[in-house]
C-alpha cells in the first residue's frame, strides 16, 4: 500500500474492498506518525490495531510504501512481526 492510500498489491479476502483498506491504512499511518511526533516518541516503526477478531499490523516498507497484515485473535505477534520484517526486506529489494 502506498502512503498516499493506493493499493499496490493485495491478497485480501474477497469481501474486503481494497480501495477502502488502502485509504484507511494511509489514514492510520498518518495519525500514528502525528501522534508519535507530538508525543515525542520518534519515528513510527509500526501501527497495531487489536480488535476482538484479530489484529491489523502495518510496517513501513520503504520508499513511501507500507505492508499491512490481518491476523486472527490468537496470532503470535512476535512471529508476525518477524515474518513481516523479512517480507519488508524482500519488498525493499525490488522497489
Amino acid at each position: 500500500i502506498s502512503e498516499d492510500g493506493l493499493m499496490i498489491a493485495s491478497a485480501l479476502p474477497a469481501h474486503i474492498e481494497e480501495g477502502r483498506v488502502a485509504g484507511m491504512s494511509a489514514t492510520l499511518l498518518s495519525l500514528g506518525t502525528r501522534a508519535s511526533l507530538e508525543l515525542e516518541r520518534g519515528d513510527v516503526r509500526e501501527v497495531l490495531v487489536r480488535g476482538t477478531e484479530g489484529y491489523v499490523v502495518m510496517l513501513s516498507a520503504g520508499q513511501g510504501t507500507l505492508l499491512m497484515v490481518l491476523t486472527n485473535s490468537v496470532a503470535k505477534l512476535g512471529l508476525i512481526f518477524l515474518d513481516m520484517r523479512r517480507a519488508v526486506d524482500d519488498i525493499k529489494s525490488v522497489l
